[in-house]
């Protein structure tokens, strides 16, 4: 065959050529970036580190674990506060995990984190997403670190003889769309949902629609670079009748007159009045989003504290809509963060509340003779 023969069949003819696909809807016009720096903020790592801590005579320490990530400020603050309640704080983070010098006794609730020997009483599983483990991308290395890592990191999360806050079993099925029908049969208003790969044919509610990840809010592609997914209103002239690559959901508008952030710390609610004009301002513009903190509605506590224990959630945040005098759910954020919120309300109740409960379940299980 001729070299024009080959060209003949491997080059398609023009109109066979595939046309360019358009971004999906949630990557159009979404330029929020959040570079997460891997640098150890963490108090009480640092100060064992230098040595400025009586190391003991060498027997297993009592512990809180964090698996997070060094830009986790929540959990910054809190090794602060347990440290000022004399409870020792250590941290696997998942961009700080590579070369990590770690041994897990799997036979005795003991690891050894770099030179320590620690007892884990109590272990809480916040941001430690695989993504930000520091390798390059798409390489065999890291295949082989985010499957062995994952792997380990599930298992800390979920080993019965310690305890867990928000326990990975019980939180792993909140997907958004479990959390609307869990939340309906507790007696909340909900949205109209549909999940859909066509979204321009969709409108649940019959008017004005938002489009939302069915997945997490925050893409990271490569280590330490996040791209935000907000949720957007939809517009027919950019969604057209392409369908997505991948499913998003697709809720009818509900006009509001503000919003809650309610956090359940234990036993207790907690919430701030969120104004804002626009569903992603509270990232891509936050200084123009007010935040004020308010008294939860007997009622509506009794519900999200109901929820919450049903999912088995100990430190969560569930966001809603004030509409009409309704409280429409959106969706309950199990790695919650609370800082920013405080901050623009300076109002610090939830970090309190946060600081005073894992230090009291600490000191719960070690009463109980989990710690020897």
């Amino acid at each position: 065959m001729s070299a024009s023969g080959w060209g003949n069949e491997l080059v398609p003819p023009p109109e066979a050529v595939r046309p360019v696909k358009p971004a999906p809807l949630l990557l159009q016009g979404q330029d929020y970036i959040f570079r997460s720096p891997a640098r150890n903020l963490d108090f009480q790592e640092q100060v064992h580190r230098l040595g400025m801590v009586d190391e003991g005579d060498g027997s297993p320490v009592p512990c809180v674990l964090v698996l997070a990530r060094a830009a986790d400020m929540e959990m910054n603050a809190l090794s602060v506060a347990l440290a000022e309640r004399g409870v020792r704080m250590a941290r696997i983070d998942a961009d700080r995990c590579v070369d990590l010098p770690l041994t897990v006794y799997t036979d005795a609730p003991l690891l050894e984190l770099d030179r320590w020997l620690l007892r884990p009483l109590l272990v809480w599983r916040r941001h430690f997403e695989l993504s930000a483990l520091q390798v390059e991308p798409g390489t065999l290395t890291a295949a082989y670190a985010v499957d062995q890592w994952g792997a380990v990191a599930n298992w800390l999360s979920t080993r019965g003889d310690w305890a867990h806050v928000n326990p990975v079993r019980a939180s792993a099925h909140l997907d958004r769309l479990t959390q609307l029908s869990d939340a309906s049969a507790f007696g909340l208003k909900v949205p109209r949902t549909t999940v859909t790969t066509r979204p321009g044919r969709t409108r649940p509610g019959g008017a004005r629609c938002i489009v939302k990840t069915t997945g997490r809010h925050l893409l990271e592609p490569r280590p330490g670079m996040q791209h935000g997914l907000f949720p957007r209103p939809l517009e027919t002239s950019r969604s057209g009748d392409v369908p997505e690559s991948a499913p998003v959901i697709v809720q009818e508008y509900v006009p509001s007159d503000t919003e809650l952030r309610v956090f359940v710390v234990g036993e207790q609610t907690l919430a701030f009045q969120v104004d804002k004009l626009d569903p992603a301002q509270l990232w891509v513009d936050p200084e123009a989003v007010r935040v004020t903190p308010v008294e939860v509605p007997a009622g509506l506590a009794d519900r999200l504290l109901a929820l919450a224990r049903h999912w088995r959630l100990q430190v969560a945040a569930f966001d809603l809509l004030v509409a009409g005098g309704d409280h429409v759910f959106l969706e309950v954020n199990v790695n919650c963060d609370w800082r920013w919120f405080e901050h623009r309300a300076e109002d610090e109740r939830v970090s309190d509340a946060v600081h005073e409960w894992v230090a009291a379940r600490f000191k719960e299980l070690l009463s109980a003779g989990k710690g020897r």
